[in-house]
């Protein structure tokens, strides 16, 4: 049939009736109107949920924004992909660090995760939390190759040393944002 269509569905008949639908279409079910034009099956289609919104209506970063949903709309923003819930802890333990994509380590210093605003806190991205984020992208099943993007309420290091270190430092609530 050759068509491509993106479907909005909201609740839980999204789940229940459209996807197990389109599963029958691509396996060569022949109901609706499969048989009239001699639908053999193939095909495929990709399910997404979409998560709480990130931006209030001013375009700024919701109060009341968690960490796991903030995280998973920077990670978006960078890879192009969804977050995979790989961090640190395995996505059990909450982490600065988001994770690896093509080489890239991503790091978020956020309240939600780290609660203090203090410059020892970890949401200002200093020499001692720079270090304790190479520790944690150290992990054998990650190929960190350079740079790290790290997002911070400000960063006590100088651009001089951010670039020798290969860091790309990102100001939140700034830089943030909507769309690529």
């Amino acid at each position: 049939m050759k068509r491509r269509w993106i479907g909005i569905e909201m609740g839980e008949h999204a789940v229940t009736h459209c996807a197990p639908r389109l599963e029958k279409v691509i396996d060569g079910e022949q109901g609706g109107i499969s048989k009239a034009v001699d639908w053999q099956g193939g095909g495929g289609f990709r399910f997404y949920r979409l998560g709480p919104t990130v931006f209030d209506e001013a375009g700024h970063i919701r109060r009341d924004i968690s960490f796991p949903v903030l995280v998973a709309h920077v990670w978006f923003s960078e890879t192009g992909i969804p977050w995979p819930g790989l961090g640190v802890g395995g996505g059990g333990t909450p982490s600065p660090v988001l994770g690896v994509h093509d080489g890239r380590g991503f790091a978020l210093l956020y309240n939600g995760i780290l609660r203090d605003r203090r410059v020892n806190g970890g949401n200002v991205l200093t020499h001692a939390l720079l270090k304790h984020l190479r520790e944690e992208l150290a992990r054998p099943d990650w190929v960190f190759t350079g740079p790290l993007v790290v997002y911070g309420v400000r960063s006590a290091i100088s651009d001089d040393v951010l670039k020798r270190e290969g860091v790309l430092f990102k100001q939140t609530p700034y830089e943030v944002k909507a769309r690529r």
